[in-house]
């Protein structure tokens, strides 16, 4: 399954539903059709498990045909679901102790910037994958968010249950780490590899 960033690598074609703030909500079928995919794709790089993703997703819907009625702004389903799996994924994770929560403290851990600042790493899609795995789901989270389901920052911090300038710092961050860690990556990647843009 290929898993692409925004940093120079072409992102998959989505089927949005266009909607604005007071208007009806899609239908259930729609708002499947709409964000599955997306859902599935977040759920995979959080677990790193296709049947558990799937899972997550279909425990997601199951939630969106219980109480998605009740939301009242049409411009937050997509939000809702990403809220929703992602509270799913953090019960999975608590549950089986593998990833413990550990709140983020840019006091605490210093600087990520290293010798490598400013270089543009090169990379393909399985080292972008690989890369991805090896980030913090603190980290991973946010940056998978901002790029690939293009989530705003407030967004993200009412997905997360964090505040925005702790969203800002992860996501700085997060650039930074996997910016390294594809630094190092660099020399076993295959011929096909693309220049990687962390900008926003």
């Amino acid at each position: 399954m290929e898993l692409t960033l925004n940093f120079g690598i072409e992102l998959p074609a989505s089927r949005p539903i266009p909607r604005r703030v007071n208007e009806s909500l899609p239908s259930f079928e729609q708002i499947v059709d709409a964000h599955y995919q997306g859902l599935f794709r977040f759920a995979v790089s959080m677990c790193k498990s296709d049947a558990t993703a799937q899972d997550l997703v279909q425990q997601t819907f199951l939630q969106w045909a219980k109480k998605g009625h009740t939301l009242r702004d049409s411009s937050k389903v997509k939000t809702w679901l990403f809220t929703t799996i992602y509270r799913e994924w953090l019960g999975m994770a608590r549950k089986e102790k593998r990833h413990p929560e550990i709140e983020f403290e840019p006091d605490l851990h210093g600087s990520t910037q290293d010798e490598n600042e400013g270089e543009n790493p090169r990379v393909d899609s399985a080292t972008l994958q690989t890369a991805l795995d090896q980030l913090d789901p603190n980290y991973r989270a946010p940056l998978v968010l901002f790029y690939l389901k293009e989530l705003s920052y407030r967004d993200i911090a009412e997905t997360l249950g964090i505040p925005i300038g702790t969203v800002m710092s992860r996501l700085s961050r997060a650039k930074d780490h996997l910016r390294s860690i594809l630094l190092r990556l660099e020399g076993s990647s295959p011929a096909n590899i693309i220049p990687a843009s962390f900008t926003p």
